[in-house]
């Protein structure tokens, strides 16, 4: 059985050690704060027992919850693996230190993997002995639910890395992208960063509700980007397809684009209007079973999203 490593045992880690997991390998988990992998363990076992329930797993959660171990030191997580997954904090001179520690401790052969969704691979990297073997995987949260994950290499990250992380984020159920070049912010964030600032802007500007804002995506264009991205959509919206549809439609998208880049930015002015709206939907004391609910409604559309890939596509 293949080992895994994972640093870091906060939200996003113990997600990681989930999907690995369930995936068949050997997990072993360490965090630098004393209890941490013990806490994020029982979550791990409650998160299981529901992809079990959801049919999402294909055997008991405690086979898989099995193959999960805590690690004493970062060296023992490291040792004899063939991936590490490093989940810490957002700070770069604890991921300069982290990465030094996993390049003497993990395997000539191992891929090393951050979680960051900030800071570029470059920054962390360039100073270790083995930086041809790093890159930043990053994921959406939770990972075992939401499968993308952006692969993004320094300039000397080796193309055999590469591909290496990518047939191991496949082997372990997840859908991973490669990033061609390094960019602030990769691509996912970035696609999201656009779409959040011009809703903001829209409800500062007193053109639409929070809640009108929320369901112009959920019940409109979320629906088909639940399977299809914004590139097929757009193929499909037109006779001839992505060609005859960007010249029946280019010069309104330019022409938006032109007045969103015109725009002032978004104020702190809105922060409050959007809290207001969304302590109604959802009191403060009420988010950790919202979130729960989200894992839920993530957990039917995966099931659903499985059994629709099972029919022949045109």
């Amino acid at each position: 059985m293949e080992k895994v490593g994972i640093i870091g045992m906060g939200l996003i880690g113990r997600a990681w050690a989930i999907v690995f997991a369930r995936a068949g390998f050997q997990v072993a988990a360490w965090d630098g704060t004393p209890g941490a992998v013990k806490r994020s363990l029982a979550a791990v076992d409650t998160s299981l027992a529901d992809l079990e329930a959801a049919g999402l797993i294909s055997e008991p959660h405690t086979a898989v919850r099995a193959r999960i171990v805590e690690a004493a030191t970062l060296e023992e997580a490291a040792a004899n693996t063939v991936y590490v997954q490093e989940s810490v904090t957002e700070k770069l001179d604890d991921k300069r230190a982290i990465y030094s520690a996993l390049d003497a401790a993990a395997p000539a052969g191992a891929v090393l993997g951050s979680s960051t969704s900030a800071i570029q691979c470059s920054h962390f990297t360039e100073h270790l002995a083995g930086r041809a073997r790093c890159l930043v995987a990053h994921p959406v949260n939770p990972p075992y639910l939401v499968p993308i994950v952006e692969l993004s290499g320094a300039p000397w990250t080796s193309a055999v890395t590469i591909a290496r992380a990518r047939a191991i984020h496949e082997r372990a159920g997840q859908v991973p992208i490669t990033v061609l070049k390094e960019i602030d912010g990769f691509i996912l964030n970035r696609l999201q960063s656009a779409l959040l600032n011009e809703a903001f802007r829209l409800i500062e500007g007193g053109y639409v509700s929070p809640d009108d804002l929320d369901r112009t995506v959920k019940d409109g264009l979320g629906l088909r980007w639940s399977f299809m991205g914004p590139v097929e959509t757009a193929d499909l919206n037109a006779p001839a397809g992505i060609a005859d549809y960007l010249k029946r439609y280019s010069a309104i998208f330019r022409g938006v684009d032109t007045s969103i880049r015109a725009a002032e930015p978004w104020s702190d002015a809105v922060i409050p209007v959007v809290d207001a709206a969304r302590r109604s939907a959802a009191p403060t004391e009420k988010i950790a079973a919202h979130q729960a609910w989200r894992d839920r409604r993530l957990m039917a559309l995966l099931a659903h999203k499985a059994a629709q890939a099972k029919l022949p596509k045109p």
